[in-house]
């Protein structure tokens, strides 16, 4: 009888352990590490940066980094309206520095220039960023 509380109270040890390892492991997996992408790799923030995206996986807040010649361009944050108008609405947030860091949000996040000709030239990305990380991105 001793025998069997000792195994018993040895299981409840082991579940416990492994119960405990197992929330471990879900927590690690849910604060996945983000990754940081330089826009337009080597070319940066440029006309040449719609197709950037395509192929690349991205997730929520990994981050973004736009290089340009901030006397020539900026980066706007745009809604998918303003994306396809080539349109900065009012109150959208505007980056200028030249060396602009942005978060991704979950779902499709459109960037374009604001600078008279570039959007339209095709200085413009969508990302889109997924829970786990999707391929993609379209221009």
């Amino acid at each position: 009888m001793l025998a069997m509380a000792a195994r018993g109270t040895a299981s409840g040890s082991t579940a416990v352990v492994v119960g405990v390892l197992l929330v471990c492991a879900f927590l690690h997996a849910g604060v996945a590490e983000s990754a940081e992408f330089t826009v337009g790799d080597g070319g940066g923030w440029s006309v040449n940066a719609g197709s950037w995206p395509n192929g690349k996986r991205f997730k929520g807040r990994d981050v973004l980094v736009f290089n340009y010649d901030p006397t020539a361009h900026d980066v706007v944050a745009v809604s998918a309206e303003g994306y396809r108008a080539c349109a900065a609405p009012s109150g959208a947030k505007v980056y200028k520095s030249g060396a602009d860091r942005v978060t991704l949000a979950l779902g499709p996040n459109y960037f374009i220039s604001s600078v008279p000709g570039d959007c339209q030239a095709g200085m413009k990305i969508t990302v889109t960023a997924a829970k786990q990380g999707r391929i993609g991105g379209a221009s």
